[in-house]
């Protein structure tokens, strides 16, 4: 990565916080960034997808090897096949951990596709050397592609894959791959999918948005596979204006793209595709869409939600002096938590330690893992939602940290 660049986000940046009330406050940043690290690799495979976690061979030789996450229905298939691809977090490849794309991957599932989530070359587990070219967005996005295209030519070769009914989606950096990738001719891709799609630059002198208008109109004059656009009107990265070019210069030069500007999002529209709740936003367009592709859109997989904590009635929401354990810090940490977007999630232990996450997959799950990294008592959850979980008997066991 070039030193002035920080690249787009993932999927999404759920946001945690761990803390203690400790004397070893030196330590608390670092507890804190390796307990938010560690959380996507501590979440436990999701058995209502069959998930499972393989390799793909990538590059000239087939020689690099790409973490994947897949998901499946029952039985032996061919199924219809979705590959999702991931965006970049700020600062190093390998230090980003494994996207899951939980929600679209469910929603496919149910309707009978197998699902394919890779990082790319260089990213989390995947080997090889991540390749930066800086404020040349043209190259970046092909360079991305062609691990997209190396998916796409194992997935053909699987007998549980139905290789005539492919479609890919990509969000942020993903996106801009997908995009780079419409432009290649590959038997049974019938659409690409553009969730927030780009990369942004901060600080230089990199003009990265007239950049990417720029690889958007070389993507549009070689395209070759139907694109559905999706960007919402408060992205922090690709606003309406920016966006507007983008897609102008790729259908100006022939590109096939269906934009939809669907309005604000909660606090940022670039998180839409990884929040629980931004299925209500893109279900129907991408249902749409596959409809005009003819791939499968009805539901044909019987899917159990995975199950809800249910109230205890403990305390109000908003009695932050009924939250048990917590020193006064803690209680400002869970006055402002109450100001969260939900799905969130509120852990505490017997050791004065808390954990708190938002938005993204399984906050309840990550908010223990941030609470349990700065405790050596265990964590429960307090609160899921807008409901107080927390038993009115079942005190933690009690120990120091």
């Amino acid at each position: 990565m070039t030193p002035e660049s920080e690249r787009c986000l993932s999927q999404i940046v759920p946001r945690c916080i761990i803390n203690t009330f400790s004397r070893r406050l030196r330590q608390f940043a670092v507890a804190a960034a390796l307990a938010c690290a560690a959380q996507a690799q501590a979440l436990p495979l999701d058995a209502r997808l069959n998930e499972q976690v393989i390799t793909i061979p990538a590059g000239a030789s087939q020689t690099i090897s790409l973490e994947t996450t897949l998901y499946k229905p029952d039985g032996d298939g061919p199924f219809p096949l979705l590959i999702i691809n991931h965006g970049k977090a700020p600062g190093n490849p390998k230090l980003q951990q494994r996207d899951r794309f939980v929600y679209m991957a469910t929603q496919f599932v149910r309707r009978g596709y197998a699902v394919l989530v890779p990082m790319r070359t260089g990213f989390a587990q995947s080997s090889g050397k991540y390749i930066d070219y800086g404020c040349n967005m043209t190259a970046n996005g092909y360079t991305q592609a062609s691990d997209i295209a190396d998916v796409v030519q194992f997935a053909r070769r699987q007998k549980w894959i139905d290789g005539e009914r492919i479609v890919i989606a990509g969000q942020s950096y993903g996106g801009l791959a997908s995009m780079a990738l419409s432009t290649r001719e590959l038997p049974g891709v019938r659409g690409v999918m553009n969730f927030a799609g780009g990369l942004k630059m901060h600080g230089g002198s990199c003009d990265w948005q007239s950049a990417l208008v720029e690889a958007f109109g070389e993507y549009g004059r070689k395209n070759r596979i139907a694109t559905l656009w999706m960007y919402g009107a408060n992205d922090s990265y690709f606003g309406p204006e920016l966006v507007s070019r983008m897609y102008g210069a790729f259908s100006a030069n022939g590109g096939k793209a269906e934009l939809v500007a669907y309005g604000p999002f909660k606090n940022d529209a670039h998180t839409m595709l990884g929040s629980r709740d931004g299925q209500q936003v893109w279900v129907p367009e991408v249902e749409r869409f596959l409809f005009k592709l003819g791939m499968p859109i009805r539901e044909t997989v019987a899917l159990a939600d995975p199950p809800a904590q249910p109230p205890s009635n403990y305390a109000r929401l908003d009695d932050v002096a009924a939250v048990p354990y917590l020193p006064e810090q803690g209680r400002e940490q869970y006055r402002d938590f109450l100001k969260r977007e939900t799905p969130r999630a509120f852990a505490v232990s017997a050791s004065g330690s808390w954990g708190w996450a938002e938005e993204g997959e399984s906050p309840d799950m990550r908010a223990l893992a941030a609470c349990q990294a700065a405790s050596k008592a265990p964590c429960k959850l307090y609160t899921v939602d807008n409901n107080v979980v927390w038993p009115d008997s079942g005190a933690l066991a009690t120990g120091g940290r």
